[in-house]
C-alpha cells in the first residue's frame, strides 16, 4: 500500500476502502461528495471510483460504497486535490445561439462556459441547450442540485418557444402531447437490436399556439432532456424546427437579452431546491453567495415581459 505523501499527513489514513472515515466528522458517499464539489455528475462519479481515479488520505479507492468527510480526508482525482463546496453560486444566462453548453469543445467551438470566465470557480451548465437553440441557461457549482433537476424522475418542466416551417395539423399535436417515438441519439450511431435503429417514446408535452402564422411559433412544455429532442419530435410530424429558445426552466424565467446572465436570488434558489424535492441550502455548508452581481448582470428579475419572440423570453401567461 502507498505511503500517504507529506501534504496529507495531517489526514488520518483510511483502513478499509469501503468506509473511509475520521473521528468527529460527517461521512458521506465519494461519488455524492465528488458531485457536490462540481467534479462530475453522481454517475460519471461512480465510474472515476472503479478506474482507479480516486484518492482517499493518499490511497487509491476503487470499490463503490466508499465514504469519507469531505472537510477532513484528503480526497484527490487524477491527483488533483478537490475542494468540499462551502459557498455554491446560481447564474442564469439567455445563451445566444452558437455556443456549446459544455466546459470545453473538442472542435473548438465556443461555450457558454465563456461567460463565465471571470469567476474563479468551477461552474458548468445544467442540461443542455443545442448549438443552434438559445434561452435560459442554468449554471451552477451546487453538483447536488444539477443532478437532481436533470434527473428524469425529478419531471421538472421545461418551456420552450418553438419556430417551424409549416402549420401542423391539430392530430399532430396532438400526438405530441400523447408523446412521439423518436431516435434516440445521433443517425449515425443510432443501431439498436439486429441493426434496427434505436427509438425511445417521449414523454406526454404540453403544447399551445403561442402566434400564428405560415410558420408558426408553439409554445411547449417538456420534463425530458434528450439529446435534440424538440426537434426529432416534430420531425416524427412532419415539420422542421427552425428556432427553439427555452423561455423557463422549473420556477425560473427567463428575462434577460440574449448575452447576458444575472446571479440567482436566494428565493430562486429555493424554488429551485424544491422543484427538485431537496431539502432547502443554507443548512450544513450549503450557503449561497451573497456577493454582488458583476458587470452588466441585473441584481433582480425584470418585472416585464414581451410578447415578441424575437425580442424575449417568455410568452404571456398560460391559462390556468
Amino acid at each position: 500500500m502507498k505511503r500517504a505523501r507529506d501534504t496529507d499527513k495531517p489526514a488520518i489514513a483510511a483502513t478499509d476502502a469501503a468506509n473511509i472515515t475520521r473521528a468527529k466528522g460527517k461521512v458521506e458517499r465519494l461519488q455524492k461528495i465528488l458531485a457536490s464539489a462540481g467534479i462530475a455528475s453522481r454517475r460519471k462519479a461512480e465510474e472515476f471510483i472503479l478506474q482507479g481515479r480516486v484518492q482517499v488520505n493518499g490511497q487509491i479507492v476503487s470499490e463503490l460504497g466508499s465514504k469519507a468527510d469531505p472537510i477532513h480526508d484528503y480526497i484527490r482525482v487524477d491527483g488533483k486535490l478537490i475542494h468540499p463546496a462551502g459557498e455554491y453560486r446560481y447564474y442564469m444566462l439567455n445563451k445566444p445561439k452558437q455556443f456549446v453548453t459544455t466546459v470545453s469543445d473538442p472542435q473548438g467551438r465556443p461555450t457558454a462556459m465563456e461567460f463565465f470566465s471571470r469567476i474563479k470557480l468551477r461552474m458548468f451548465p445544467v442540461g443542455r441547450l443545442d448549438y443552434h437553440s438559445e434561452g435560459l441557461l442554468l449554471v451552477t457549482n451546487d453538483g447536488e442540485l444539477a443532478n437532481a433537476l436533470t434527473r428524469a424522475a425529478s419531471h421538472v418542466p421545461k418551456t420552450y418557444l418553438v419556430k417551424v416551417s409549416g402549420v401542423p395539423s391539430e392530430e399532430a399535436l396532438n400526438a405530441l402531447r400523447r408523446g412521439v417515438s423518436i431516435p434516440l441519439g445521433d443517425p449515425e450511431s443510432n443501431t439498436g437490436y439486429r441493426g434496427r435503429e434505436a427509438r425511445v417514446r417521449t414523454a406526454p408535452a404540453t403544447v399551445r399556439l403561442f402566434r400564428a402564422g405560415e410558420n408558426p411559433w408553439y409554445e411547449i412544455a417538456i420534463t425530458e432532456g434528450r439529446n435534440r429532442q424538440l426537434r426529432k419530435m416534430f420531425e416524427e410530424i412532419g415539420h422542421h424546427v427552425e428556432k427553439i429558445r427555452r423561455v423557463e426552466y422549473g420556477p425560473l424565467v427567463l428575462d434577460l437579452p440574449p448575452g447576458e446572465s444575472r446571479e440567482l436570488t436566494a428565493q430562486e434558489v429555493q424554488a429551485l431546491y424544491r422543484a427538485a424535492k431537496l431539502s432547502s441550502p443554507g443548512g450544513g455548508q450549503r450557503t449561497v453567495s451573497k456577493s454582488k452581481p458583476r458587470s452588466g448582470q441585473r441584481p433582480q428579475p425584470s418585472k416585464t415581459s414581451a410578447p415578441d419572440p424575437k425580442r424575449i423570453t417568455r410568452g404571456p401567461a398560460r391559462p390556468r
